[in-house]
């Protein structure tokens, strides 16, 4: 379930990376709390400048390499652009973000700036489609709105699409306890009808607690 380097649009972009321990999906939330100097200045560019910034897996490694160390931590070369739309600062040197996904992207090159910060080039990936919820499917979006119910709204917004099989495969995939590895599977995998049968799978196995 790997990513195809075909859905790569044209052209590159250069942006900072989040190596997190997460999975962040289109059109889904992430709440961050930031206290790090690089992210701190990182997160103010961003929104001085209404950019976005990325947000890869890390595979190996607890964390963006400190200044003068070896190297960053290893990522996954999939991620996915995160814009900043809600911010406060609880405390002098605390900033707590609200970002959504956008676009995925493939990385083609990173560095490691002085400051421990990683910067990469990356090219955007074609957004899927809408495709329509099949009714063998329609169970999955029950479930995802009683999961939507139980964490609430900072996690998932009021305006659902459970229409359409790309956004609910994304929302349930951030949501279900699945291992870190099969998210970022499910977020490289370029075909929404095959996400979700892969969380029925899980489903199936394991529940949906």
């Amino acid at each position: 379930m790997r990513a195809d380097p075909g859905g790569a649009q044209g052209g590159t972009i250069r942006l900072p990376l989040f190596p997190l321990k997460t999975v962040l999906f289109p059109r889904g939330r992430l709440a961050l709390r930031i206290f790090e100097q690089r992210y701190l200045a990182m997160a103010k560019s961003c929104l001085a400048g209404e950019k976005p910034c990325g947000v890869c897996l890390i595979t190996q490694g607890e964390g963006v390499a400190t200044p003068g160390a070896a190297g960053a931590p290893e990522f996954a070369a999939v991620g996915t652009f995160a814009r900043i739309q809600a911010w406060d600062m609880p405390q002098l040197g605390i900033l707590q973000v609200t970002a959504v996904g956008e676009a995925r992207f493939a990385v083609q090159a990173h560095e490691l700036m002085p400051d421990g910060l990683v910067v990469a080039d990356v090219a955007p990936m074609a957004p899927e489609p809408f495709v329509a919820m099949s009714a063998e499917r329609r169970p999955l979006a029950e479930l995802l709105e009683h999961l939507a119910a139980r964490v609430g709204p900072q996690h998932v917004p009021d305006e659902r699409a459970l229409d359409d099989a790309s956004w609910v495969g994304g929302r349930l995939a951030e949501l279900l306890p699945l291992p870190l590895p099969m998210k970022q599977a499910l977020l490289e995998l370029n075909d929404a009808h095959a996400r979700l049968a892969a969380l029925q799978r899980f489903v199936d196995a394991h529940g949906s607690r």
